[in-house]
């Protein structure tokens, strides 16, 4: 039998229609040893509680992989719901911008690595990490950025110090060590991964956490241990013992430093013998001159701009072998569970290559060492070898999954709430915008929303626009928007701030958006790659949690795709109603207050304090945060408007981007 850690489920209900069967058939192959299934859930029928289940039953540390942010958030609010006494984590990229360091031969134009780090995501990313060091009743919700490099679980672990009640320490040496683990020495603003010294008092802000530490002392001999409030100076708890994890996740000791400088000069050296050789004099200038400064910098200050393009060397790996990343940092028997598994899978095989393309310009024109091609995601085939258990979860599964799981696919049809699939009109194109807006009236005036979803971004914001000008609350998501922005745009949406959200591929997979009871698919008849019979079948499963569901797909003909959609559909609903006959089910949709919809769509539930000072200040945090993210992704816009020749466009973002600075300053 599986030996378990201890997960306990906060729910008010218990498996039911045919959750209870696919948890039981999910358990039973488990401890036969068969390490791949298919969990194919319609949309609503529960399959995060089907998870929560199976989770709770396995007893494993967990990682729940999704393909895109947005639905990371919501899976981390559930689950973070399911299991408020285990530690559920929530681990994606922590920029809000980032353009990458890039040659392009073509125009002889190097563009510097640009980023807008979100501090409240690295700190999310750092708890997740130091969750896993201490327990096993972890959950971690992830995009696939966890198979990027990230700093080695053996460095992290070295370099974190236990402190105990009663140990008798060596302050210089302790604060050497607070120091190696990247925490800033600060007397007076205690900011993130800083720490301070007053007299006996130890003070330190941990990177992954709100709350701080507080170490009183007696000469060398630790005497208490406390857990404080920077903000109101209350004592939260008192520990016997404490970790402290380091302040980031590239994290060296001094020795292994100067062992990798000695490294990174031998492969110097190749390389400028590499250029003289091939009489390549301004590659090799530019890889001398940039490479010294890399190392004096690695010397005195043990970090360089970049530090992460000698990743290898700093962790003494051999040339090809690949980095370490989150999944290293759990054990060989974890549970994986892939979310949107059709398109995550997909994403995880791109990663490689898409990465390795922009690189290799870097090392052959001499901007790189070839060492910074190990500085990458993980290979697929490296990605299934450390991968043990593995739960593939979709209303449309791929055929890869499928294969995986030896043909076997578990079905989830039936919604414990009794709620049909969404009826499915096709209409004309013609006219298909007046057609739209009366809809949206019918539908608003229900007080329940609307998602359509168009085939380009300039189409959604060309519709937003017109659609706002015609009178109608909405808004649009795509992927320039950036994470955090796309979880308040959902939890207003879902509040009714505004009736309809117009977006792209963005809107397809797993949102929980119970007010929907309309979706809208602008040329559903343009077979591709957003218009095929999965993309067709997803975006109809965002009207499925709603009694008034109705899709309407706009087009001139039916398409194979259509009809394999509308024939799926229509066999799901007679599932369904044959459920709800044989159970004198009455379908309901699932109402959620304001407070529940405000807590699922909250990145971190963790508030360490009633005091409504404390709570005014967080407020006013938050606005300055959202309105600093908002600078980051117009300041971007302005950016490409210019490069496109759009400069009234550009004028127009730079006046925006003034006026919100102008209101950062006043909060």
């Amino acid at each position: 039998m599986i030996k378990k850690n201890n997960y306990t489920i906060n729910a008010p209900f218990a498996p039911t229609g045919d959750q209870p069967q696919a948890i039981k058939q999910i358990m039973a192959n488990f401890n036969k040893g068969i390490k791949d299934q298919v969990l194919m859930g319609v949309t609503g029928s529960g399959k995060t509680f089907t998870m929560a289940n199976v989770i709770k039953d396995l007893g494993k540390p967990v990682l729940v992989m999704s393909h895109n942010k947005t639905l990371a958030a919501q899976l981390y609010g559930e689950l973070k719901n399911f299991f408020p006494d285990n530690a559920v984590e929530y681990f994606i990229s922590y920029y809000d911008y980032y353009q990458p360091e890039a040659y392009l031969p073509t125009s002889d134009t190097f563009i510097e690595k640009t980023t807008a780090i979100n501090q409240e995501i690295e700190r999310l990313r750092l708890k997740a990490t130091s969750s896993l060091m201490q327990r096993n009743d972890v959950i971690i919700v992830s995009s696939v950025s966890c198979i990027y490099g990230l700093g080695s679980p053996e460095d992290y672990k070295e370099l974190s110090v236990k402190v105990t009640v009663g140990d008798e320490i060596n302050r210089r040496k302790f604060f050497n060590n607070l120091i190696d683990m990247q925490y800033t020495r600060n007397k007076y603003d205690l900011s993130t991964g800083s720490f301070r010294v007053k007299g006996d008092t130890i003070d330190i802000h941990p990177a992954y956490e709100e709350s701080g530490i507080r170490l009183e002392t007696f000469g060398d001999e630790i005497e208490g241990i406390k857990v404080i409030n920077f903000l109101t100076g209350e004592i939260l708890r008192e520990e016997e013992s404490i970790n402290i994890f380091p302040a980031k996740h590239f994290v060296v000791t001094k020795p292994k430093i100067d062992e990798a400088v000695l490294h990174i000069q031998a492969e110097l050296d190749q390389r400028i013998d590499f250029f003289k050789k091939q009489n390549m004099l301004l590659e090799l200038q530019r890889i001398e001159q940039r490479t010294r400064l890399d190392i004096e910098f690695l010397k005195e200050m043990g970090v360089c701009s970049g530090i992460e393009n000698y990743s290898r060397h700093l962790s003494g790996r051999k040339a090809g072998e690949r980095p370490a990343c989150l999944l290293d940092y759990f054990p060989n028997d974890f549970l994986l569970i892939i979310d949107e598994s059709h398109v995550s899978v997909p994403q995880v095989r791109a990663m490689f290559n898409g990465d390795r393309a922009r690189k290799k310009n870097l090392v052959d024109y001499g901007f790189r060492l070839p060492s910074a091609l190990d500085n990458r995601p993980l290979k697929f085939d490296e990605f299934e070898k450390i991968i043990d258990k593995v739960l593939y979860v979709s209303a449309t599964p791929a055929n890869y999954e499928i294969e995986k799981a030896g043909g076997e696919v578990i079905e989830q049809i039936i919604r414990p709430t009794g709620i049909l699939d969404p009826v499915i009109e096709i209409r004309p194109v013609v006219n298909q915008i007046d057609d739209l807006i009366e809809e949206i009236r019918i539908v608003s005036e229900r007080k329940e929303r609307v998602l359509v979803t168009t085939l380009t971004k300039r189409m959604s914001e060309d519709l937003t626009s017109y659609l706002v000008s015609a009178g109608v609350k909405a808004k649009y998501l795509h992927s320039d928007i950036d994470s955090m922005q796309r979880i308040k745009l959902i939890r207003e949406l879902r509040l009714g701030e505004y009736d309809v959200l117009v977006g792209i591929n963005l809107l397809r997979e797993g949102l929980d958006l119970p007010e929907v009871s309309l979706v809208a698919v602008l040329d559903a008849d343009r077979e591709g790659f957003l218009r095929d019979k999965r993309s067709l079948m997803q975006v109809s499963g965002r009207a499925a949690r709603n009694t008034n569901s109705k899709v309407i797909f706009y087009a001139e003909r039916i398409t194979d795709s259509m009809q394999i959609c509308i024939d799926e559909t229509e066999r799901r609903r007679k599932i369904q109603h044959a459920y709800n006959l044989e159970h004198g089910i009455i379908p309901q949709t699932v109402t959620k207050s304001k407070e529940e919809i405000i807590t699922q769509t909250t990145m971190d539930t963790d508030k360490n304090s009633n005091e409504s000072t404390e709570k005014k200040q967080k407020s006013k945090n938050n606005n300055k945060k959202e309105i600093t993210n908002e600078i980051i992704d117009l300041t971007a816009q302005m950016q490409k408007a210019a490069e496109d020749l759009k400069f009234e466009l550009a004028a127009e973002l730079r006046d925006r981007i003034d006026e919100l600075k102008r209101i950062s300053k006043q909060i």
